[in-house]
């Protein structure tokens, strides 16, 4: 495996601070982007959605228990037996959401699947977020997650609801704390899309990705090159 130079420690702070800059650079260029998503225009979100929520039936608006402002992660279902590794990677990474609720923000998950495989799943991974079936309706789809996956973020006002953003892919993926760990990591995500000195450890995009208890001795550097 080739590694990277080794070098004095002065000349390794001096990269440091070169690459520091950069970073400073797009910290900036965030949040001027943040900014500008601030100022996006919203639309009203007319259709009467209903989800059925572990305590019953529930319309878009309550999923804000009383707040104003509400982030909806569309989490793609398909069957009890074919739980999305990538969204429930996404869903581990979620923090404590009291630290959304000072911020008049509540979260929920909403998926195509029934609250009787939802809440033992939910169960089993160790979830506290609310998760909310939308078998019956075009929610995901109307919203842009089709039979996958997105983000969606709303304002409330009153009864009426706005939608304000929405995002999916390497959009959503860019908010889990874990692929921005390993992104700082030497090796980052170790993925074959990623440029990685020659014969950095790569395996495909994804087939590493397991349920969080499903990670074992034998699965740990599996498919790395």
């Amino acid at each position: 495996m080739s590694l990277p130079q080794v070098v004095s420690e002065q000349e390794w702070h001096a990269a440091r601070h070169a690459l520091l800059a950069k970073e400073k650079e797009l910290t900036r260029a965030q949040d001027a982007l943040a900014a500008e998503r601030r100022r996006m225009p919203m639309v009203r979100v007319a259709r009467d959605y209903r989800f059925a929520g572990p305590d019953g039936t529930a319309r878009l608006p309550d999923l804000f228990d009383g707040r104003r402002q509400l982030i909806v992660y569309s989490f793609m279902w398909h069957g009890a037996r074919e739980f999305c590794s990538g969204c429930s990677m996404f869903t581990d990474n979620i923090g404590h959401l009291a630290h959304l609720h000072a911020r008049d923000v509540s979260l929920a998950l909403v998926s195509r699947g029934p609250q009787v495989e939802i809440t033992p799943f939910r169960r089993r991974m160790g979830w506290s977020v609310p998760w909310y079936s939308a078998l019956d309706e075009d929610f995901n789809a109307d919203m842009g997650a089709g039979d996958g996956f997105a983000l969606n973020v709303f304002l409330r006002d009153g009864d009426d609801v706005y939608r304000t953003y929405t995002t999916s892919g390497r959009g959503v993926e860019r908010l889990g704390s874990g692929w921005t760990f390993l992104d700082l990591a030497p090796y980052g995500r170790q993925e074959t899309w990623e440029d990685s000195p020659e014969g950095w450890p790569q395996s495909r995009p994804y087939v590493w990705w397991r349920l969080h208890d499903e990670y074992g001795a034998s699965h740990e550097g599996e498919h790395l090159a």
